[in-house]
Order: structure tokens, then C-alpha cells, then sequence
């Protein structure tokens, strides 16, 4: 018999022909369905609700300026509207740290925004938020508080000197001083200048740790300070057994306050 008539006469094979085919036909169907409930004008977008990310407020970015920069993206309904563009068109806005997008039944979405907080002013007039990140704002509006303190360092190097930053703030708490500028240099070294005019040299992150250099000289310095007729302008902690009171001018630098922190005054003195 002929291979394909014997086909013809095999029971199991023309069951399975069949239900292929109602399948092919059933997906068809369900298909077109879907495609045409999606198509439903029910499903027509009509609302985005933007709102502060779930513990933050909006400080500088308002809705208004918001749905003109972003809202353009919106293309499609509920179904078919693409989130990751509009999570992108968000996240250009100035200010906008980070932007989540999700859909909200059956016509909406909900769009929860994440501000950046300026936390300091880094080298190239960017601004550093809370995180270690740099983004780049109106420093009239970073500054609404105050003046921020001043970073710099290596590229790469803005999570690090943000550590320190927060590091040295503790560390001087005991002293009623904060620090107003923290630098690394491209040899990476520290130094950091304080709210009160004072620059410290650090060092390098290698023997005694700096940690134990800071807080040795934060326990001792109100004693040594009653003994000086002035201010001290720069102290060195890069001595493992203790510490050097030194005077800007005998470093041949003429720093002044909100100046950024010079590389000739760690490189004027030899690094011990």
C-alpha cells in the first residue's frame, strides 16, 4: 500500500492531525480575542499619578515640569504602553535619581519618583547626593540650606571620599567640628579641612589606620590647643606614633577658607 494512504487509514495519526489543527484554530481564536480586547477603549491610558518614592519627598522636581518632560513617551495603552521608556523619560529629568513605573488596573499607571539629595559639591561644580553619585543640578537650588561641603578626588573616586566624608564626621564629633572639605589626591591620599579653618593630613590608607590617627588626636588636641597661642592650621596625623602642629606658610601655601584643598600641600611635605 502506499505510505500515504496508509496515513489516511491510521486511526492515531488522524487524531493527531486533528487536534493540531483545533489547536491551531483555538489559538486563532484567543488571538484575535486578545487582540481585540486590548484594542478596547476601556484600556486607553487616562491617568499617570506621580508621586514621592515611598519615605522621600519632592523637593526640587515638581509634577507640572514632570508631565511636560516625560509624558511625551506615553505611547499605547494599558497593555501595550512600553514601562522602560517612560521609566527612562523620567529618570532625565533634573533631580530625578531614580524613577519606578507600574501599571495600576485597568487604565492607569503609577509613577514613584526618587529625588537626588545634594549632599556636597564635587571638583568639576557637580554635586554628590547621599549615595556617592554625581549628578549635575542648579547650585543655587543645592545650596538652599547652606553651603555644601567640598569633595575631590580621583574619577571613580566620589563613593569613597562620600565614606570618608561621613567617616570624619563621626570621628570629630567629640571636638564640636565637622569637616568642610574632604580631598584625595591622585596618589591617594587624605586631607580634609574643617569648619573652623584647620587642615589635616591624612595619609595614605596603609599602616596605622586612619581611623586610630583621628581619634588619638581628637582625644588629646583640647589639651594640646590650651597650649598653643593660636589656631593651628595644619595638623599632621601621618606619623604613626603621634602628631605634627605645622603652619600653612612653612608648607609655602597660602589656602583660604572655601578655596578648594591644594595637591601642593600634601605634595610640600614629604608623605611619612
Amino acid at each position: 500500500m502506499n505510505p500515504l494512504l496508509a496515513v489516511w487509514h491510521d486511526v492515531r495519526v488522524l487524531d493527531a492531525i486533528a487536534n493540531t489543527l483545533l489547536a491551531l484554530a483555538l489559538a486563532a481564536v484567543i488571538g484575535a480575542l486578545g487582540v481585540w480586547v486590548v484594542e478596547r477603549p476601556a484600556f486607553t491610558l487616562r491617568a499617570v499619578r506621580i508621586e514621592a518614592a515611598e519615605g522621600t519627598e519632592l523637593r526640587h522636581v515638581s509634577t507640572p515640569l514632570l508631565r511636560s518632560s516625560a509624558l511625551h513617551r506615553l505611547n499605547g495603552n494599558f497593555f501595550t504602553v512600553d514601562l522602560a521608556a517612560v521609566r527612562v523619560a523620567f529618570d532625565r529629568v533634573p533631580w530625578v535619581r531614580r524613577a519606578t513605573v507600574r501599571r495600576v488596573w485597568p487604565n492607569r499607571l503609577l509613577v514613584g519618583i526618587e529625588e537626588h539629595r545634594p549632599l556636597a559639591l564635587w571638583g568639576d561644580g557637580r554635586v554628590v547626593n547621599t549615595y556617592g553619585e554625581l549628578y549635575s543640578a542648579n547650585l543655587a537650588e543645592a545650596e538652599e540650606y547652606g553651603p555644601l561641603p567640598e569633595f575631590s578626588g580621583p574619577p571613580g573616586s566620589e563613593a569613597s571620599v562620600q565614606a570618608r566624608y561621613e567617616e570624619l564626621t563621626r570621628w570629630l564629633a567629640p571636638l564640636g567640628r565637622k569637616p568642610e572639605a574632604v580631598h584625595l589626591s591622585a596618589r591617594y591620599a587624605w586631607s580634609a579641612r574643617l569648619d573652623d579653618g584647620t587642615t589635616l593630613l591624612l595619609g595614605r590608607d596603609q599602616g596605622l589606620p586612619i581611623e586610630e590617627r583621628v581619634t588619638r588626636w581628637v582625644s588629646v588636641y583640647p589639651r594640646v590647643k590650651a597650649r598653643l597661642d593660636r589656631r593651628a592650621e595644619v595638623i599632621d596625623l601621618r606619623y604613626p606614633n603621634g602628631f605634627a602642629v605645622r603652619s600653612v606658610a612653612l608648607l609655602g601655601d597660602g589656602t583660604k577658607k572655601r578655596e578648594p584643598l591644594p595637591e601642593g600641600l600634601l605634595d610640600a611635605a614629604h608623605e611619612q
